[in-house]
C-alpha cells in the first residue's frame, strides 16, 4: 500500500480561507504565512504510520511555485511533523503527468482536490479520494470517494484499508 497526496488545496489551505491565492500569487513571506488545512498534520501523520512511511507528495506546479512549496514544507516542518520522508516529494508541470509518478511509485491510494487529476489516475490508482468542497451541483464521478475534511479523509482511508484486509500489513 502506498499513498499519494496533492499539495495545493489539500495540504495547504484553499483560497478564500487565507490560502492558495496568497501562496501562488503573493510573496515568499505571504506563502510562508499560508496555513495548512485544518487537521492535516494529525491526519497525515496517522496515515503515514498506517502506510509504513510509504506516502508521497505529488504536485503540479512550475519552478517558482516548486521553490515556494519546498520552503513552505520546511517552514512548517512538514516532514518531521508527518513522518513522510523528505525524499518523497515529486513535481510535474502538467496535471496528466501525475499519473506517470503514480505508476512509477505504485501508488494505491491518492488524495486530490481536482476531479480531472483523479480522472487521469483511473486504472493507475485503485483508491481515489476527491478532497474538499466542490462546485455546487457538481456530481462526483463514479470511482471517486468525496471527502470534505481531513478528519473525513483519514477515517475513509482507514476504513478502506481495514475493509480490504490491508490494515495488518500497513502497521
Amino acid at each position: 500500500m502506498k499513498l499519494g497526496l496533492d499539495i495545493g488545496r489539500v495540504i495547504i489551505t484553499p483560497e478564500g480561507q487565507g490560502g492558495d491565492t496568497s501562496f501562488l500569487g503573493g510573496s515568499i513571506d505571504d506563502a510562508m504565512r499560508t496555513p495548512p488545512n485544518v487537521g492535516m498534520f494529525e491526519a497525515v501523520g496517522e496515515l503515514c504510520e498506517r502506510f509504513g512511511g510509504q506516502v508521497w507528495l505529488v504536485s503540479k506546479c512550475g519552478p517558482r511555485v516548486q521553490e515556494k512549496t519546498r520552503r513552505w514544507l520546511a517552514h512548517h516542518r512538514f516532514f518531521r511533523r508527518t513522518g513522510i520522508p523528505a525524499a518523497n516529494l515529486r513535481f510535474c508541470l502538467l496535471r496528466p503527468q501525475k499519473a506517470i509518478h503514480c505508476r512509477e511509485l505504485g501508488l494505491t491510494h491518492f488524495v486530490d482536490d481536482r476531479q480531472d487529476v483523479l480522472g487521469y489516475l483511473a486504472g493507475v490508482v485503485q483508491h481515489r479520494y476527491l478532497f474538499g468542497p466542490q462546485r455546487r451541483g457538481q456530481q462526483t464521478p463514479r470511482g471517486l470517494t468525496p471527502c470534505l475534511t481531513w478528519a473525513q479523509t483519514r477515517a475513509t482511508i482507514i476504513a478502506d484499508i481495514e475493509s480490504a484486509g490491508e490494515g495488518d500489513s500497513a502497521t
